[in-house]
């Protein structure tokens, strides 16, 4: 498969987990608890498919040429924010660092639909 082809199919399916993962975090905050194990589970893996995304379009330059200089912002912006997010509620309630992680989730599934949209 062509290296392009698979940057563009998995850029749909970040989108779709992170809104999942945005929602999750929500509700979790919403009942009063904590972001579970497998919710930070969940957010290690679309951190790993951030980068593998990242990765996948610097393989494909070489065919497809450079993207636009914006493109390349939103995919680091997108590789830090749930960091970031995970950084500033560090000390804070288990109910405040579920409900900052589903939004800076949600948050960062609009910055992949901004970078589909100036691929």
């Amino acid at each position: 498969m062509d290296p392009l082809d698979l940057h563009s199919r998995l850029s749909t399916a970040l989108v779709l987990y992170l809104g999942l993962l945005g929602l999750w975090g929500i509700v979790l905050g919403l009942a009063g608890s904590g972001p579970s194990p497998s919710f930070r589970g969940a957010l290690v893996i679309v951190e790993i498919a951030i980068a593998l995304q990242g990765l996948l379009g610097i393989v494909s330059w070489p065919s497809s040429g450079p993207p636009d200089a914006m493109h390349v912002l939103y995919g680091a912006a997108l590789f830090l924010a749930i960091p970031l997010a995970a950084t500033m509620v560090r000390e804070g309630s288990p109910r405040r660092t579920a409900l900052t992680l589903g939004v800076a989730a949600l948050f960062a599934a609009g910055l992949a639909i901004r970078g589909m949209t100036t691929a």
